[in-house]
């Protein structure tokens, strides 16, 4: 990275940190009436748990035949990729399947990076079937393709856009009873198995977006690191990149007292609630795995023990942020997933243009924290030392700064690619980025701090090179 461009950036992050405004008028700060802000808005006063049965252990997939017949399911979905449907995580689930004497059908043809139109293959093929029971086998893609198509069967008078988030669609609670779900992943990073959350590519207007509802989560994830073994050390990286943000951001999103407003009824608290005291535990303790294992994990395919770990690590992550949220990585990574031309990620076999999840959320880490830490610097702290950094001498002042050197460094020694430009992005493309970023609402009003469109434009533009 020339001189010049270094320099640039630098004067970038410190323009955003300087700018950090902790008024009540402009900050999360709020009056201490109780549950009020100072807008005079209600906020709100709880939050609720909601995560999935977990069950972890090598080959516990051999189980999921027993699980299905212990739930009395007659006529099973198996949803999966087809790079995957050739391998033995997807095999040994099968083989399970017929042995326990379960009727099933696969479908393999969930797309990496899913998008509305795939979700709808999906969902036709799931209203068709008339499943009682479904078993996605895969990463992310899978899980959330498999959420959608058991919702949208199990409400099939409902138009699409209907449960899908506002306000690119109509956000409608799921009031809808929905069949078992158990999901099987394959990749250590979204921690699906753990969610009510389905993630796609919304083609209309470029970007992601999703469907967030308790319903939909699954009722068991069988969490097997004998699946970890099959990833390539690229696949491992990024899925761990998901990881470390999902913990990163749930972490740090605005507490749960804060957010408004506050729901009139309990069906409407969203997935999506804020930081708590339960997120907190879960979102720490997957940054200390990630710390200790995720290097170990990408340089050694066959270290069971690290990618056991960052299996786990997943879930933990997932735990956090399925309840708390996560914030302006994610917000910012569904334009970048939806809007990539030609970029083609490494050890990723699909036949169109793709920038993996983890991959889009990372490479604007360090802006974003630069962005965020002064809400609540003692927690940046506490990450980057957690990842590292010695903050015995830090200021608060400077905690954005320590943790987006703390977030460089490891991305720089792990060989990801040098911001957006590697992507093929470059200063054109920041106000379609932006535009993209706009309607993430459900997460970006997470974030400790409110942006302005200019305020997104500068973090997109620090992003572009970070070494």
């Amino acid at each position: 990275m020339a001189a010049a461009s270094r320099a640039r950036v630098a004067h970038l992050l410190k323009l955003l940190q300087s700018a950090s405004c902790q008024c009540p008028t402009h900050s999360h700060t709020y009056s201490q009436a109780p549950g009020l802000s100072a807008s005079g808005k209600t906020t709100d006063y709880a939050f609720e748990m909601a995560v999935s049965n977990i069950r972890y252990g090598a080959g516990v997939t051999k189980e999921v035949g027993m699980d299905l017949q212990n739930m009395g399911a007659k006529n099973v979905c198996l949803m999966t990729d087809k790079n995957l449907s050739q391998l033995r995580p997807v095999q040994v689930a099968m083989d399970s399947l017929v042995k326990n004497g379960i009727h099933f059908k696969v479908y393999d043809d969930v797309r990496v990076e899913p998008t509305d139109a795939s979700f709808m293959e999906a969902i036709e093929f799931a209203k068709k079937g008339a499943f009682d029971a479904f078993v996605a086998v895969g990463g992310g893609s899978t899980m959330d393709t498999c959420k959608a198509a058991n919702l949208y069967s199990s409400s099939p008078h409902s138009e699409f856009l209907d449960y899908v988030n506002a306000p690119i669609g109509k956000g409608k609670p799921v009031s809808v009873p929905l069949k078992p779900l158990i999901a099987v992943p394959t990749t250590s990073g979204t921690g699906s198995e753990t969610t009510g959350v389905a993630i796609f590519d919304y083609e209309h207007l470029k970007v992601k977006t999703g469907i967030a509802s308790r319903a939909i989560k699954p009722i068991l994830g069988l969490i097997d690191p004998l699946h970890t073994l099959h990833m390539p050390d690229r696949v491992v990286a990024n899925s761990g990149f998901d990881v470390l943000c999902h913990a990163l951001e749930s972490y740090t999103a605005l507490p749960y007292h804060q957010r408004s407003p506050c729901p009139s009824n309990p069906i409407a608290r969203p997935a999506y609630q804020g930081s708590n005291p339960i997120s907190d535990v879960w979102a720490v303790r997957a940054l200390h795995v990630v710390a200790k294992y995720l290097k170990r994990a990408i340089r050694s395919p066959d270290d069971l023990e690290a990618r056991s770990n960052m299996h786990l690590a997943s879930a933990f992550a997932g735990i956090g942020f399925g309840n708390a949220g996560v914030h302006l990585c994610h917000g910012m990574s569904y334009p970048i997933s939806g809007l990539v031309k030609t970029y083609k990620a490494k050890d990723y076999n699909v036949d169109h243009p793709l920038v993996p999840h983890g991959l889009s959320v990372v490479l604007t880490s360090p802006a974003v924290f630069t962005f965020t830490a002064a809400m609540f610097p003692e927690r940046h702290l506490e990450a980057a030392e957690i990842l590292g950094a010695d903050i015995r001498t830090a200021r608060a002042r400077d905690a954005g700064l320590v943790l987006a050197d703390t977030l460089r460094k490891l991305l720089q020694d792990l060989n990801v690619d040098d911001g957006l430009a590697a992507l093929g992005y470059s200063a054109a493309d920041i106000p379609a980025l932006v535009r993209g970023t706009v309607p993430q609402e459900r997460v970006t009003k997470l974030a400790p701090r409110p942006q302005s469109e200019e305020e997104l434009y500068a973090l997109f533009e620090a992003s572009m090179k970070l070494y």
